[in-house]
C-alpha cells in the first residue's frame, strides 16, 4: 500500500541545499527590520541568504553529545525521527514546516527546532519570489519552541538564539526571552570573587612593581609617582622592587634615588645587609652618588655591624661603592684581612668574593694611593669575568665593532692595530669574538691579573712624533703598577722607558649609557677611568656620532677626522 504523502518516512526529493556561510561562534550583526522584511517578502534571494550563518545541520553531526537522543542504529533511514528531520528540510512552504512539527509530537526532538528555523530562512531566501509569511505561523513556531526549550541542551539553545536573531525575531519578544533566559541559565556557574582584603598603599606599590608588564615596558611617569607615597607605605620590599627596577632598565631617576637613599638612612637600624646590597645597587650601576648626606656613614655603620655575617652582601655593596669612588677604607680593612680570606674560603660563594676582592684590590691600587692596609694577596686574585657579559651577548649584533675594525683595517692596515686585548691589571681574560658567533673567551697565557670589565675596544701603539707603529713591534701595554697613579697619566708616561703612547678606542654603545643616554653606566665608568689612570690615552667613539654615519666610506671618513685630531699619523708619511 502506497504511503501517503507528507507523513513521517516517505520519500521525497533531496531538498536543494541553501548557503552555507559561517559557523554559530562567528560575530554577526543583526538587521534592523529583519521581520518586516520576512513578512513583506520583498528582500533579493541574495540578501536574505546572506544572513544565514549557520550550515545545514548533516545527520551524521546528529549525536546525543549535541542535539539530545538518537535512534540506535545510525545512518539516514534510522526511523522516524531522522524521517522527520527529512521532512523538515524539504518543507516548501512555512505552512509546511508548522505542520510537521505540530502533528508528530511524538517524534520532534530539540535538535528538529533549529532545522526548521534554518529551513524557514532557505525557504524565504533561496526564490526568486518568496512565498509570503502569515504572523500566525511564526507566532505558533514561537510557542512550540517557548514550549519545549527547558529540554534543549546548550548547543541547541545557541543556534536557535542565533537564528531567531537573523529571522528579526524582537529582541523583547517571547521567543528571544525565553532562549535569553535558557542560555544564562544553562552557562557555568562562575566562581565567587576572591574576597581580598583591601590593599594598603604598601601593598598597592609592590602589586604594582611586581606587574609583569611594567617589568618589561618600564613607564617613567609611573615610576616617577611612587615617590609621592606616604612614608608608611615605602616598606623595605617596596624599596627593593623600586630599586631593582631601577638598575634593570637604566632609569637614573634622582627623585627616586634619593628616596631609596633616605629609606636607607631612615631604616639603617631594621635593614641587614643583604637588603641593603639591593637598595644600593642601582647608585652603582646608574652612576649615582646621593646628596643624602648620611648615606656613607649609614653604610659604613652596615658594613661594620654586619661584615661577617654576610661576606657576599658585604662585597657586593663594595662594589656598588667602588663604582662611586666612595671605598670606606674600615670596610676594606676588613675584606682584606687574612680572618675574612680564610673565612671566605669554604663557603659555596668563595670564587665569586675572590673575584669582586680582586676588582677592589685593583681599585685601591690606582685610586687609593695613601691606603696603607692590608691587600690581597696574589696568590688570590682570580679573573673576574671569565666569559661574555650577557647584556654584551645579547647585543652583540647591534654593535658597532665589527664596522670600525673594518674601517680601522682598511684605514691603517691589519698591522696598527688590535682589537680586544687583555690589558694588565686584567680588564679582560680574552677577546671577543667577531661576527662568526661566541665561542667563549681565550685565557692568556702567563695573566693573572683580574678581569675589570670587557676589554678596550681597539688599541693603537704611537711614536713620540705621532705616528702610528706596528702593534707586533711594540709591547701593547703600559706596566702594571703604574710609577705614579698619583700624579696620573701624564706622570706614568714622563717615568716610563718607552716612548710610545697607547691609544685605547671606546666604544660607546647606547645601552652603556642610562636611559637618558647622557651618563655612562657605573661599570663603564670605572674601565674608562681606570684606563686612564693606567697611562691610556682614551678616544671615545659615541653611539651618536657612529650611527649618524652612513656607509663604510662615511665611517672611515670620521674615523680618520677623528686619529687626524689627535695628531696622529699613518701610512707612507706616518713611516
Amino acid at each position: 500500500m502506497r504511503r501517503p504523502r507528507g507523513e513521517p518516512g516517505s520519500r521525497a526529493p533531496r531538498p536543494t541545499e541553501g548557503a552555507t556561510c559561517a559557523g554559530p561562534g562567528e560575530p554577526w550583526s543583526p538587521p534592523n527590520s529583519m521581520l518586516r522584511v520576512l513578512l513583506s517578502a520583498q528582500a533579493s534571494a541574495a540578501r536574505l541568504s546572506g544572513l544565514l550563518l549557520l550550515p545545514p545541520v548533516q545527520p551524521c553531526c546528529l549525536g546525543p553529545s549535541k542535539w539530545g537522543d538518537r535512534p540506535p542504529g545510525g545512518g539516514l533511514h534510522a526511523g522516524p525521527v531522522q524521517g522527520l528531520q527529512r521532512l523538515l528540510e524539504q518543507a516548501r512552504s512555512p505552512g509546511e514546516l508548522l505542520r510537521w512539527l505540530g502533528q508528530n509530537p511524538t517524534k520532534v526532538r530539540a535538535h528538529h527546532y533549529p532545522v526548521a528555523l534554518r529551513r524557514l530562512g532557505q525557504l524565504l531566501g533561496s526564490q526568486p519570489r518568496p512565498p509570503p509569511v502569515e504572523q500566525a505561523t511564526l507566532q505558533d513556531l514561537s510557542q512550540l519552541i517557548i514550549r519545549n526549550c527547558p529540554s534543549f541542551d546548550p548547543h541547541t539553545v545557541h543556534v536557535c538564539l542565533h537564528l531567531a536573531v537573523l529571522l528579526g525575531f524582537p529582541s523583547d519578544g517571547p521567543l528571544m526571552c525565553a532562549l535569553e533566559q535558557e542560555r544564562r541559565f544553562r552557562l557555568p556557574p562562575k566562581p565567587p570573587p576572591t574576597l581580598q582584603p583591601d590593599l594598603c598603599g604598601g601593598q598597592r606599590l609592590e602589586a604594582a612593581l611586581s606587574c609583569p608588564r611594567l617589568l618589561r615596558r618600564p613607564r617613567q611617569h609611573l615610576i616617577r609617582s611612587l615617590a609621592e607615597a606616604r612614608p608608611e607605605e615605602l616598606t623595605p620590599n617596596v624599596m627593593v622592587l623600586l630599586a631593582q627596577h631601577l638598575a634593570r632598565h637604566r632609569l637614573r631617576e634622582p627623585q627616586l634615588l634619593e628616596a631609596i637613599a633616605h629609606f636607607l638612612v631612615v631604616q639603617e637600624a631594621q635593614l641587614s645587609s643583604k637588603v641593603v646590597q639591593k637598595l644600593v645597587l642601582p647608585f652603582g650601576r646608574l652612576n649615582y652618588l646621593p646628596l643624602e648626606q648620611q648615606f656613607m656613614p649609614c653604610l659604613e655603620r652596615i658594613l661594620a655591624r654586619e661584615a661577617g655575617v654576610a661576606p657576599l652582601a658585604t662585597v657586593n655593596i663594595l662594589m656598588s661603592l667602588c663604582q662611586l669612588r666612595c671605598l670606606p677604607l674600615r670596610a676594606l680593612h676588613f675584606v682584606f684581612s687574612p680572618s675574612f680570606i680564610n673565612h671566605i674560603s669554604g663557603t659555596p660563594h668563595a670564587l665569586i668574593v675572590r673575584r669582586y676582592l680582586s676588582l677592589l684590590d685593583t681599585a685601591v691600587e690606582l685610586e687609593l694611593p695613601g691606603y696603607r692596609g692590608p691587600r690581597l694577596p696574589r696568590r688570590q686574585q682570580v679573573p673576574i669575568f671569565p666569559q661574555p657579559l650577557i647584556t654584551d651577548r645579547a647585543r652583540c649584533k647591534y654593535s658597532h665593532k665589527d664596522i670600525v675594525a673594518e674601517g680601522l683595517r682598511q684605514l691603517l692596515g691589519e698591522e696598527k692595530y688590535r682589537q680586544d686585548l687583555t690589558v694588565p691589571p686584567g680588564y679582560c681574560t680574552g677577546e671577543f669574538p667577531r661576527a662568526g658567533g661566541w665561542p667563549g673567551y681565550r685565557a692568556l697565557a702567563g695573566s693573572q691579573w683580574p678581569s675589570l670589565s670587557p676589554p678596550p675596544d681597539f688599541l693603537l701603539c704611537v711614536s713620540s712624533s705621532g705616528a702610528v707603529l706596528p702593534v707586533r713591534t711594540q709591547d701593547p701595554f703600559l706596566p702594571y703598577p703604574p710609577r705614579s697613579c698619583a700624579q696620573g697619566q701624564a706622570a706614568s708616561q714622563s717615568t716610563t722607558h718607552d716612548p710610545a703612547q697607547r691609544v685605547v678606542l671606546m666604544l660607546r654603545e647606547r645601552w652603556h649609557f642610562c636611559r637618558d643616554g647622557r651618563v655612562l653606566l657605573g661599570s663603564r665608568a670605572l674601565r674608562e677611568r681606570h684606563l686612564g689612570l693606567l697611562g691610556y690615552q682614551l678616544l671615545p667613539l659615541p653611539f651618536e656620532e657612529l650611527e649618524s654615519q652612513r656607509g663604510l666610506p662615511q665611517l672611515k671618513s670620521y674615523l680618520r677626522q677623528k686619529l687626524q685630531a689627535l695628531g696622529l699619523r699613518w701610512g707612507p708619511e706616518g713611516g
